[in-house]
């Protein structure tokens, strides 16, 4: 059974699925004994273990590969690996993906920030790229993922609950949510907040099997509403 098989089955068959997170084979193995079904591979978990920073978009895709493979080695859990924003354009994601899966990942996640601007889910500062742009991420991923003969879970997910600033007003999509200012870096202002991040699910559920809402504290009600929106129309 291919680890994406294997994830797929374990978010089936378990609700709620509890995946802790693992910075390398030691905590992983850890995960396992406990009897959990699968685990995490944090981009700030890297960013911390590898250079005692917060997740500022410091990791490298070298970094990640390096620690899953070593995770997948050691035990036999599906592993979900934060990979970041994708590290470039389309060529890259691709390139990601396929080196993610050769490490035995059987699921990756993405977000919708400016890679060059990456704050870690708790940071303040965060702009995001327009709908349209995450949503050629997601899909250039499934390709990669489907050109490997490979059911890798795709999670993506959206920081536009806490998220003030735009790259660009280009998709209509993003309209409601502009405040008509635009900061001297020539980023647009927007709203952000809960709405904003439920129109982002909404979209971005068309190409991912998971879906993610960044927030800033755990709050079940805010929770039960993003996931009451998505499944109204998924």
């Amino acid at each position: 059974m291919t680890p994406g098989k294997k994830f797929r089955d374990a978010i089936k068959n378990n609700s709620p699925l509890i995946i802790p997170g693992a910075i390398n084979a030691y905590s992983a193995k850890l995960a396992e004994r406990a009897d959990h079904k699968a685990i995490y591979l944090s981009g700030s978990g890297v960013a911390a273990a590898s250079y005692g920073l917060p997740d500022l978009g410091v990791t490298s895709l070298e970094d990640v590969v390096i620690d899953a493979k070593r995770i997948t080695d050691a035990t036999n859990l599906p592993l979900l690996v934060d990979i970041d924003t994708g590290w470039g354009d389309g060529t890259n994601i691709s390139n990601s993906i396929k080196q993610m899966i050769e490490a035995g990942a059987a699921g990756v996640h993405f977000e919708d920030q400016l890679s060059s601007e990456k704050k870690c889910g708790h940071l303040g500062g965060k702009v995001l790229v327009p709908t349209s742009n995450f949503e050629k991420i997601l899909n250039t991923a499934r390709l990669a993922s489907d050109v490997l003969h490979v059911p890798t879970v795709i999670m993506a997910r959206t920081d536009a609950n806490a998220a003030k600033l735009l790259t660009s007003d280009i998709d209509e999509r993003d309209k409601p949510f502009l405040t008509g200012e635009r900061t001297t870096e020539g980023f647009f202002r927007i709203t952000g907040g809960l709405d904003c991040a439920i129109a982002r699910g909404i979209a971005y559920a068309k190409y991912a099997d998971l879906i993610w809402c960044e927030t800033d504290k755990p709050d079940l009600d805010e929770a039960k509403r993003f996931a009451d929106a998505i499944k109204k129309v998924y």
